[in-house]
């Protein structure tokens, strides 16, 4: 009797093991009442992400977590991340969720015609990561080196659209993704039809960053794109207020007002006194402002001028212009001329 018993004592501590790590490795566990969130850190040890598990009752044993994954999972990286747990989940599961980085994801909108500063002040207040650290990573043109050997940073190459990212995602991460929504959307077609219109790269992006700000009326963008176009052709100043305004913001001079000392100042964004084009992008251009850039209306216009929010008067000749001033902006107080 005492042989049997000191037989079956072994196999019934096995059995309890057994049956334990069966209910708490492989059947799946939910030890909370409603989805739960839980954050991964980056660099984070598997004993930690198991504790933190555990503490938030996604998995029954950290301990258990820890071991399983060593003898079966060595090696695979657990992401990082902000992972929502919605229901019961093995930690065959759990581990195959954290490993392929199934995160939760926000969206935030990045609209056509922000610049640098703009986007960073954006990011920031969605709560994704410090503006000075977006300002840095946009700061640097490695991501655009190769089509565009003249970038200082990257401006007009982070493209504007409706992104869905980490919570922990960072500054870098995010700037290559917009670099390479960018890539993505400057098709090869762009690319010939620059060529073949004798633009670069950098000078096509540069122009379509201008009629960006000039006008949010799609309609409008080609023929304001003309205007542009036979402005250059023509070796006349572009008279942009626009790129006058940018450079005040890179220098961070401007208060929201445009001032006549501003217009008459040297510097190389005042397309008033500088000829051609401002020697980078203004802002972030979106399609249909690249595709203005590239297939402007054929038109004989040289000057236009904002007649309401929506749209604007183009002239032939500064005749007509300064009429269409007189009755559009000197009437209305407006000043949105070129």
């Amino acid at each position: 009797m005492g042989r049997f018993l000191l037989l079956l004592l072994p196999m019934a501590a096995l059995l309890w093991f057994a049956f334990d790590a069966y209910r708490k490795v492989l059947s799946p566990f939910q030890g909370y009442a409603n989805g739960t969130v839980v954050v991964i850190g980056s660099g984070m040890p598997v004993s930690a992400i198991g504790k933190e598990l555990e503490r938030r009752g996604v998995i029954a044993s950290a301990a258990y977590f820890t071991r399983y994954y060593r003898m079966f999972f060595a090696g695979r990286k657990l992401k990082a991340g902000e992972y929502l747990f919605d229901g019961p989940l093995s930690m065959r599961q759990v581990i195959a969720k954290l490993e392929e980085g199934k995160a939760i994801l926000y969206k935030v909108t990045v609209k056509e015609g922000l610049w640098i500063g703009e986007m960073a002040q954006l990011f920031e207040t969605a709560g994704l990561f410090p503006a000075a650290e977006f300002r840095r990573a946009a700061g640097d043109p490695s991501l655009v080196r190769d089509i565009d050997p003249e970038a200082v940073d990257l401006e007009g190459y982070l493209f504007p659209e409706t992104y869905m990212v980490r919570r922990d995602i960072t500054a870098r991460e995010m700037a290559a993704s917009m670099v390479r929504r960018f890539r993505q959307n400057f098709s090869n077609t762009f690319v010939w039809r620059a060529r073949d219109i004798g633009l670069s790269l950098r000078q096509t992006v540069i122009l379509a960053s201008l009629i960006e700000k000039e006008t949010a009326n799609r309609d409008e963008r080609f023929l304001v794109s003309s205007v542009f176009h036979n402005r250059l052709r023509k070796n006349m100043l572009l008279d942009c207020d626009s790129t006058i305004i940018y450079g005040l913001k890179k220098a961070g001079a401007y208060d929201g007002d445009l001032r006549w000392d501003d217009l008459r100042d040297d510097s190389p964004y005042n397309t008033r006194r500088q000829r051609g084009l401002p020697p980078g992008p203004i802002a972030s251009p979106g399609i249909a402002s690249l595709e203005a850039a590239l297939y402007p209306e054929s038109t004989d216009y040289l000057y236009f001028v904002a007649k309401d929010k929506g749209s604007h008067y183009f002239s032939k000749s500064l005749a007509e212009h300064n009429r269409a001033v007189r009755k559009y902006i000197l009437q209305s107080g407006e000043t949105d001329v070129d």
